[in-house]
């Protein structure tokens, strides 16, 4: 599996890719535009996240909470093939990264991910992955 592009990590500007387009910060759009959704790869964990995020929207407001489960869905329809799963070599990857720094859970097996497959994980939660050695970009600060 060649992957030079890179993971996406749950992040504001990731969240709202492509339902919220109009409302992302120019430094996001500009890294965002030319690259196409086939170049992209996504943990698992990421859609473990968006899910936590409707359902924990769902109470308190049920149309936006709908509007965001058709896009997830449409999101895992695109990202189909491109989406990582945890693998006993990102097991392995987590387990000695959180020997360096000790991170939660999914932001940690995320960067496992992205170092398994020599990848760049894009947040932008950058500072938390510092002393791990994760390659990292955060395009709010691009």
């Amino acid at each position: 599996m060649q992957m030079e592009q890179d993971l996406l990590q749950l992040c504001l500007g990731c969240y709202f890719l492509q339902s919220y387009w109009h409302s992302l910060q120019p430094s996001v759009r500009e890294w965002i535009d030319p690259i196409q959704t086939e170049d992209l790869w996504i943990s698992v964990l990421v859609i473990g996240e968006i899910r936590k995020g409707i359902n924990l929207i769902q109470p308190r407001d049920p149309v936006s909470a709908f509007t965001l489960e058709q896009w997830l869905q449409e999101s895992i329809e695109n990202f189909n093939g491109q989406i990582l799963p945890i693998t006993l070599k990102i097991a392995e990857e987590w387990g000695r990264l959180n020997a360096i720094r000790s991170l939660p859970l999914a932001d940690s097996l995320m960067a496992a991910t992205a170092n398994a497959h020599h990848l760049t994980l894009v947040t932008r939660n950058s500072s938390d992955f510092a002393a791990t050695g994760v390659r990292v970009f955060n395009p709010f600060e691009a």
